[in-house]
C-alpha cells in the first residue's frame, strides 16, 4: 500500500509564483533577493495556513542559488529551523547564539527559521536583543509568528515586517480546482467555492478539506456531498426559506426550521444565514455592487433570480429583523422560539392584512371634506329652484362659520341680476371651506381633548341606550345590594383587589328607584370608580333587569373609615371594656 501524503505537503509551493493570494509580499522579496536590499531578520506575521513558513523556506533557498547548483538542491545544512513553542527557554537560544558563529560549508547563507516566535519568554527575547541586530553577515534570522501583538516591540523595531493576508475565496478556489484537475477528481464550482469559504482563508485547511471530503465522496465531488461532510447548510435551505417568507407560507416555514433542526444544525447557525441570504440578496440589487456576492456562477444566477422578486424594504427589514434575533439568541433562556417568532415576524412583512384605524382624532378629517360635499350640493340644489320659480326675489344661501369680512365678501360675490321677466339670475356659488373646526382642532393629548373624548363616548353610549327598548323593572334596596356585593366578589376572583375593596368602602343606598348612592371618604377614591363604573353598571342593569340604574357618587371627607377587626382586635376591645375577661381566658386556658 502507497504511503498517502496530504495535499498540504505534496503541493507545498515550490518558488514564490506558487505561492496563492501573497503577490504582494512574493514580489518584494523577490526585489530584494536581486537588488541585495534583504534585510538580516525578518518578521512574517498573519493568520495560520497563508504561507508564512513556506515563504521563509523558499526565500533561505533562492538566496543560496548562485545558477550552478542543482535544481533540486534544497540547502538542508544551511536552513535551521526552530520551534519556539517547545524550544523557547534561555539555554535554547544561548545554543543557537553559538550557532550562528559558524560561517556556513555550502552557500553563502545561513538561515534561522524560529517559528511561533511568540512563544518565546521575556528571558529568552533579551538574550536574543543583541545578536538580532548586529547578526554576522552570513546569518539571516526569519521569524513566524500568528500573533504578533505578543512581541515585545524591541524585537519588532530590530526586524522587518511583512503582513501576509489571508487568502480570498477565489484564489483558493482556482488553486483547489488546479488539484483537483490534477488528482483527476470531477469536482463542482460550488463544491470548490463552499469548501473556500469553509477554509476561512487558509489554503491549508482548505486542503485539508478537500482531501477529507475527496475521501467520502471519491473522484466525483458535489456540492451535495460537500455540504452533508462539512455539515454546513446548501444554499438551496436559504433559497426556499425565502419563497415561504414572500409566500406569507408561515406553517411550512416552521416545518421547514424544524427539519434543519433536527439534522443537528443550530438555530444561531440558521438565523444568521438567513441574514447573509438577505444581504446577498441586496448586493445583487445593483449591478455595481454584484462583485460583492463571492458565490458560484450557478449559485449566482439563482440569487439574480430571487432578487427581482423581492423588494429592497423587504431586505431591508429582514436584515433588520434577523440581526436582532441574532444578538439576543445567547441571552434567551427559549432560543427555539426566539428564531420561530422571528421567522414569523419575516413572513408577515409583506402580509397586506387588515389595517388599523389610524385616526388619531373624535371627528375624522375626513368630516370636514364630506361637510363641504354636503353644503356645496344642497347650494347648487337650491339655486337650481330660484332659477325654476318666477317671481322670485331673495336667494337663501347655506352660510358657513366665517368671520364678518368673510360674509360681507360672500354676500357681494351673491348679488342677483332681474330680467325684464322678472325672474333671478344668481351667480354661481363658490364653494368654502369651512376651516374654524380645523382651527380649533388641539393635541389628543391635551386635557380638553380628553375630556373632549369622554364626554364624547356618553353620548355614544347614550345613543344606543336610546336606539333599544330596554326594560326598567322595579327592584328593591336589598336586591340591589345584593347585587352589588356579587359583582365585588366577582371582581375579586378575577384578582382585581384594589377595586373590590374600593367599592367595599361604603354600603350603597337606592334613591329615587334608580339611583345608586355611595359616600367616599377622598376624591381619589372617587375618580378610580368612575373609571370603572361602566362594566359595573352594565352587570347591575344586567341582573337587575332595569337599564335606568346609574350611579351617583359623592365625597365626605368627614367619613369614618370603617376597618375589618380581626379576632385578636375584638378580644382587646372586649378586654378594655371588662378586664375579667383576661382572667376567664387563664382560668379555663382557653384559645383566641
Amino acid at each position: 500500500m502507497e504511503h498517502f501524503i496530504v495535499s498540504a505537503r505534496k503541493y507545498r509551493p515550490q518558488t514564490f509564483k506558487d505561492v496563492v493570494g501573497q503577490q504582494a509580499i512574493t514580489n518584494t522579496l523577490e526585489n530584494a533577493i536581486q537588488s541585495n536590499h534583504l534585510a538580516q531578520a525578518l518578521l512574517f506575521c498573519g493568520p495560520r495556513g497563508v504561507g508564512k513558513t513556506t515563504c521563509a523556506r523558499i526565500l533561505a533557498k533562492k538566496i543560496n542559488q548562485d545558477g550552478t547548483e542543482n535544481p533540486d538542491e534544497d540547502f538542508a545544512f544551511n536552513i535551521f529551523e526552530l520551534d519556539a513553542a517547545s524550544n523557547n527557554s534561555v539555554d535554547d537560544i544561548r545554543s543557537l547564539i553559538e550557532q550562528v558563529r559558524i560561517p556556513p560549508q555550502v552557500g553563502n547563507y545561513k538561515v534561522y527559521i524560529i517559528d511561533e516566535v511568540h512563544m518565546l519568554s521575556q528571558a529568552a527575547f533579551n538574550a536574543f536583543l543583541k545578536t538580532l541586530e548586529e547578526p554576522p553577515k552570513h546569518a539571516i534570522f526569519i521569524l513566524a509568528t500568528t500573533e504578533k501583538h505578543k512581541i515585545i516591540p524591541t524585537i519588532l523595531s530590530r526586524c522587518q515586517i511583512f503582513d501576509f493576508k489571508r487568502i480570498g475565496v477565489k484564489d483558493a478556489k482556482e488553486y483547489l480546482k488546479y488539484i483537483a484537475e490534477s488528482q483527476g477528481v470531477e469536482a463542482d464550482d460550488d463544491a470548490l467555492h463552499i469548501i473556500a469559504q469553509k477554509a476561512d482563508g487558509a489554503m491549508r485547511d482548505a486542503l485539508s478539506i478537500f482531501d477529507r471530503v475527496v475521501s467520502f465522496s471519491g473522484k466525483q465531488l458535489t456540492r451535495q456531498a460537500v455540504t452533508e461532510n462539512l455539515n454546513v447548510l446548501d444554499y438551496e435551505i436559504y433559497f426556499k426559506a425565502t419563497d415561504l417568507m414572500l409566500e406569507n407560507n408561515i406553517p411550512q416555514l416552521l416545518v421547514d426550521f424544524n427539519e434543519t433542526l433536527s439534522k443537528g444544525f443550530d438555530g444561531h447557525h440558521f438565523i444568521a444565514g438567513i441574514a447573509s441570504h438577505f444581504r446577498d440578496l441586496l448586493v445583487c440589487k445593483n449591478p455595481s455592487t454584484i462583485e460583492l456576492l463571492e458565490v458560484g456562477d450557478q449559485t449566482k444566477q439563482k440569487y439574480l433570480e430571487q432578487s427581482q422578486k423581492t423588494s429592497q424594504q423587504f431586505l431591508m427589514k429582514g436584515i433588520e429583523l434577523a440581526n436582532d434575533c441574532d444578538l439576543k439568541y445567547k441571552t434567551s433562556r427559549n432560543q427555539r422560539l426566539l428564531v420561530e417568532l422571528c421567522l414569523m415576524q419575516l413572513a408577515s412583512i409583506m402580509y397586506d392584512g387588515e389595517k388599523k384605524n389610524s385616526e388619531r382624532f373624535i371627528i375624522p378629517a375626513t368630516f370636514f371634506i364630506s361637510h363641504h360635499k354636503k353644503t356645496a350640493k344642497t347650494s347648487e340644489e337650491k339655486t337650481t329652484k330660484v332659477q325654476e320659480v318666477p317671481n322670485a326675489q331673495t336667494v337663501e344661501e347655506p352660510q358657513l362659520h366665517t368671520n364678518s369680512a368673510e360674509t360681507a365678501t360672500e354676500n357681494s360675490s351673491t348679488e342677483v341680476e332681474k330680467t325684464p321677466q322678472n325672474t333671478v339670475t344668481p351667480s354661481p356659488p363658490k364653494p368654502k371651506i369651512d376651516i374654524s373646526m380645523m382651527k380649533n382642532r388641539v393635541s389628543g393629548l391635551s386635557l380638553s381633548s380628553i375630556k373632549a373624548k369622554q364626554e364624547h363616548l356618553k353620548k355614544q353610549q347614550s345613543r344606543v341606550v336610546q336606539q333599544k327598548e330596554l326594560p326598567k323593572d322595579a327592584f328593591t334596596e336589598e336586591r340591589m345590594r345584593e347585587v352589588w356585593n356579587s359583582y365585588i366578589e366577582k371582581i375579586s376572583k378575577k384578582g382585581e383587589k384594589i377595586m373590590a375593596s374600593l367599592l367595599s368602602t361604603d354600603v350603597p343606598t337606592l334613591k329615587n328607584d334608580t339611583i345608586i348612592c355611595i359616600e367616599l371618604p377622598n376624591d381619589t377614591m372617587r375618580v378610580e370608580i368612575e373609571r370603572a363604573q361602566y362594566p359595573l353598571l352594565e352587570f347591575i342593569r344586567a341582573e337587575l333587569n332595569n337599564y335606568d340604574v346609574s350611579l351617583d357618587i359623592t365625597v365626605n371627607e368627614l367619613t369614618e373609615k370603617k376597618y375589618a377587626f380581626t379576632t385578636r382586635d375584638k378580644y382587646e376591645k372586649l378586654k378594655e371594656i371588662n378586664p375579667l375577661v383576661e382572667q376567664l381566658r387563664k382560668d379555663f386556658d382557653l384559645e383566641i
